[in-house]
């Protein structure tokens, strides 16, 4: 079987070589390239150079951060699927990376086990957030909807798909022409029938139904 090949893109460089060292060691994957922020990754794919089937990226890095970085790979190298690696777990990074075009998203402090099935799972299904997300991001942020697809009225699906935006939920009210008590009454029932705790539960809900695309 042909190796999988890997872009592991950290600024940190003593993280990066342990990063190296255990992704090689998973079986088929192999790390042909480490680069240390978003300006680096938009220079190697500028070049021509071997094209990873999956890049690594952290997001604070500097002069170019991991959510612009992977933006751009959305719009110039959209077939590259990007993992993301932080120790950032607040929901807006985590919202702002998905948004941005990121397969997964994974904490630095996960165990080897979860990293080798994340990289499998986004390989061979092209995404690493369904019921299979990794224990820390619901520890860190709740319950994140299992649930196949629910009927939403037109409001709510309407609702929902204004909430995957950067929107905040007064500027959904006004997208909406309704009253922020309406929107919040939306965001319960919407939450409730999903299961939902956060609003990354939502997103991840949609993106998976394929309600959204991000």
């Amino acid at each position: 079987m042909s190796k999988i090949d890997i872009i592991i893109v950290d600024d940190h460089q003593l993280f990066s070589k342990a990063l190296t060292t255990l992704v090689n060691l998973i079986d088929n994957f192999n790390v042909i390239k480490v680069l240390k922020n978003g300006a680096e990754v938009v220079d190697y794919f500028s070049n021509n150079n071997l094209q990873p089937d999956v890049v690594l990226m952290d997001i604070q890095m500097p002069v170019m951060n991991g959510i612009d970085a992977t933006n751009w790979l959305k719009i110039n190298r959209p077939d590259v699927k990007v993992l993301a690696l932080s120790m950032e777990c607040d929901e807006e990074t985590i919202l702002a990376m998905l948004r941005a075009g990121a397969k997964g998203y994974l904490l630095k402090d996960i165990h080897p086990s979860v990293l080798k099935h994340a990289l499998n799972e986004v390989y061979t299904n092209g995404f690493y957030y369904t019921e299979n997300v990794t224990n820390t991001l619901l520890n860190a942020h709740g319950n994140i909807s299992s649930k196949s697809k629910v009927s939403l009225k037109d409001r709510e699906l309407e609702f929902l798909k204004h909430a995957c935006s950067e929107m905040t939920y007064k500027q959904i009210a006004e997208k909406m022409f309704l009253s922020p008590k309406t929107i919040e009454n939306y965001r319960e029932s919407v939450f409730e029938k999903l299961e939902a705790r956060t609003r990354i539960g939502i997103v991840l809900y949609a993106i998976k139904h394929k309600i959204v695309i991000l």
